[in-house]
């Protein structure tokens, strides 16, 4: 279709189609300005919470914005994968922001990532010309429909604002009146003067039906003859306007479905470009496509066909203001009364999803801290809040009580509990003595429930064999995280492992299972490679959190990468370090200290 001339009456944008979707909104790269000015569109409508979902980019994990004046956080993901299914299966329209040499492969991978993707708008300009052919093949084949490059987006009065075009400030917004619909359609390929038309058209008391900039680059992914068919088939739209430039033979395939009556409505048109004639060598303009390469793609030629088949011509911008002029008006916008003034506006110092005080009174998870605290659990509490909502499952909340009550202590020989006696002995207060202990905690201590949940979910999401898997630690001569123990081997099992693993039954458990598995092949190896309790924790976590608390395995790995595994254990073992400062302060046995035949003089004999 694209390749060549227009054929029966075809064009991907359905403008009443979108007018009647739901949307969910994904920006590809981070533009904060463009980003704010689609939230505010949103909430100067009425919305009560923003269509825009994510942001696909690297670097924070979140982005802050406003909505209209509360401040909210978008998620922000490096990879499709991370995207949870969720928010992944609803997008239906994306923003590309990011660089040109980039644009193919970013929006390629949006189109394979998203079934339910209806289009996107490509906002970088000077994208390589073989990229946007490409591009143009594989939106063919898809149904969607593609807008850019050099776009400035998509504007729907009423429905949505798809990329910077209207501004990009909240009063921007405002005073382009561009809240209600109506019934022209604006369309152009410079973004510019999309907006300059738009604020013209509004200023005279007119109403947008819709307006996009299909974009300056030479191969456009939406031509401006898909543009005119799809105003055609809007049935808001009654006029349209269209600025035009010198280059190019668009406006011969607008002409074309004219005269064949395939575009019926009333056309108000401009071509700009005219002065080049007055130069010896045409001049190269603004856009790649701004170049009239032989006398057809003259200002002159396209304004005479255009005229020859009815379209009502400027001959100079002035006259093209007063052809808008000549439209019907419509009364002011019924929705000025939601306007509000942003400028007062200020981001926070700190962001916090999971309390707040508001005059006294806090809340914790959108819940009045009494009432939250009186019907909960301590095992509920915590979990939800170190998750950062509510828990929806039993299992979950027995599971985490359970273990917070089997790791508060373990004897008075490990180093957490050595250090915090020994600074209890040294006169130390309690936070100090405590915070000895704490900082103890890592990798060869208390740590490596975190690790080893992050190995299983590794595991079982790359569907690992689990003897490669332990031959990959073996290789490295790594020891396997949570797979281990200094006193218990296969024939002398830990009792709180089995404890643990039966939090699993009824399960599917395949992180259990494959812990089990690795399991198997390490103590064949040596008798001690036995599943501790740190191994079975983080298996056995990753099962509930999977299963009953539905979550999916990216964000399973976005709590390992934050070490709530971890944070069991750091809270649970905080309980034991305090006991041990408090017996120590009632023991009262003074400052500790080694005598000499308990320290060895250990000489280093170097060849």
């Amino acid at each position: 279709m694209r390749a060549g001339k227009i054929e029966n009456s075809e064009t991907m944008l359905d403008i009443e189609k979108l007018r009647k979707q739901n949307h969910s909104i994904l920006f590809i790269g981070s533009y904060p300005a463009i980003i704010q000015s689609a939230l505010d569109y949103e909430f100067h409508l009425g919305r009560d919470k923003p269509s825009i979902k994510a942001i696909f980019a690297s670097g924070r994990k979140f982005e802050r914005y406003f909505f209209g004046k509360k401040e909210i956080l978008l998620p922000v993901y490096s990879s499709w994968e991370r995207i949870p299914e969720k928010i992944r299966n609803g997008i239906t329209l994306f923003v590309n922001v990011a660089s040109a040499r980039r644009v193919l492969t970013l929006t390629v991978e949006a189109i394979d990532s998203l079934p339910s993707l209806s289009g996107g708008v490509i906002f970088a300009e000077n994208v390589p010309e073989k990229h946007a052919l490409d591009l143009r093949a594989i939106t063919d084949s898809k149904n969607i429909f593609l807008i850019g490059p050099a776009s400035v987006g998509l504007l729907i009065p009423e429905t949505l604002k798809l990329g910077a075009i209207g501004g990009v400030e909240s009063q921007q917004l405002i005073d382009a009146h561009i809240f209600d619909a109506g019934s022209v359609a604006v369309l152009s390929a410079s973004g510019g003067m999309t907006n300059e038309i738009i604020n013209i058209v509004t200023g005279m008391n007119k109403k947008i039906s819709f307006s996009m900039s299909f974009g300056g680059d030479r191969f456009p992914l939406l031509r401006p003859s898909e543009a005119f068919l799809a105003a055609q088939n809007d049935p808001k739209t009654k006029t349209i306007i269209y600025f035009g430039e010198l280059g190019g033979v668009d406006e011969y395939e607008v002409a074309s479905l004219i005269s064949e009556k395939k575009v019926t409505k009333t056309v108000i048109a401009y071509i700009a470009g005219v002065v080049a004639e007055i130069f010896p060598q045409a001049p190269q303009f603004g856009h790649a496509k701004a170049m009239a390469a032989n006398q057809k793609e003259t200002a002159r030629a396209k304004r005479d066909v255009l005229a020859g088949v009815g379209v009502k011509i400027a001959e100079s911008f002035s006259q093209f203001v007063d052809l808008i002029e000549s439209l019907p008006s419509v009364p002011d916008d019924k929705k000025s009364n939601i306007i509000e003034d942003m400028s007062d506006r200020k981001h926070a110092l700190i962001a916090s999803s999971i309390s707040k005080d508001t005059d006294g009174t806090v809340s914790i998870l959108g819940e009045d801290l009494l009432s939250f605290s009186k019907k909960n659990s301590f095992a509920y509490i915590v979990s939800s809040l170190f998750l950062g909502k509510k828990i929806k499952s039993p299992e979950f909340e027995e599971f985490v009580d359970f273990v917070l009550r089997l790791l508060v202590d373990h004897g008075p020989y490990v180093s957490g509990a050595v250090n915090t006696i020994i600074a209890s002995r040294a006169g130390r207060d309690l936070v100090s003595s405590l915070s000895a202990g704490l900082l103890t905690i890592g990798p060869r201590f208390g740590g490596a429930i975190n690790e080893a949940a992050g190995n299983w979910l590794e595991g079982v999401m790359n569907n690992k064999n689990p003897g490669e898997f332990v031959e990959e630690f073996a290789a490295k001569k790594k020891y396997i995280p949570g797979i281990g123990h200094r006193k218990y081997r296969s024939d002398y099992p830990d009792p709180r492992v089995s404890e643990i693993i039966s939090f699993s039954g009824g399960l599917k458990g395949k992180f259990t299972s494959f812990a089990r598995e690795v399991e198997k092949i390490t103590v064949g190896k040596k008798g001690n490679l036995i599943l501790n309790v740190d191994g079975a924790i983080a298996a056995v976590a990753l099962d509930i959190l999977s299963e009953k608390e539905q979550y999916s395995n990216e964000e399973l790995l976005h709590l390992s990468e934050i070490e709530f595994f971890n944070a069991l254990f750091v809270l649970s073992r905080s309980v034991g370090f305090i006991a041990h400062f408090l017996d120590q302060k009632r023991l009262d046995e003074g400052i500790f200290r080694l005598e000499e035949d308990q320290v060895a003089q250990a000489e280093i004999h170097k060849e």
